[in-house]
């Protein structure tokens, strides 16, 4: 049996204005898009996106303020537009330029933007 080993997972922050060259990058450099999730800290959102390359994950960390508008990597990493659709309607962050927006319809929810606390 392998021995397995354990890698500390960083988390890089990124500034808004940065992200799309950073993700950009990240694809020329071979890595595969993993996943995106958000979380509210204090008054702002979190974004985490996580990418992969021969089993090591880099992590990019943007902090938004609310109203602040993210540009979408749908354009670099297509199936990317599931997770901005969900951030969107969850909490209501808007992202421009997606590739495939439900405008709010991708989840039916009993009222809109249920983890936005600022709603």
């Amino acid at each position: 049996m392998s021995e397995r080993v354990f890698v500390e997972q960083n988390f890089t922050p990124v500034e808004l204005s940065q992200l799309l060259t950073k993700v950009k990058d990240l694809k020329a450099e071979g890595y595969r898009f993993g996943q995106a999730c958000a979380t509210v800290v204090d008054d702002t959102f979190e974004i985490i996106y996580s990418f992969d390359k021969d089993y090591q994950l880099v992590n990019l960390r943007l902090v938004i303020s609310q109203g602040d508008e993210v540009e979408s990597i749908t354009g670099v990493y297509w199936p990317a537009f599931i997770y901005e659709n969900e951030m969107h309607d969850l909490f209501g962050i808007q992202f421009n330029h997606m590739e495939l927006d439900y405008e709010g319809n991708f989840f039916k929810v009993a009222e809109p933007t249920p983890w936005n606390p600022k709603k």
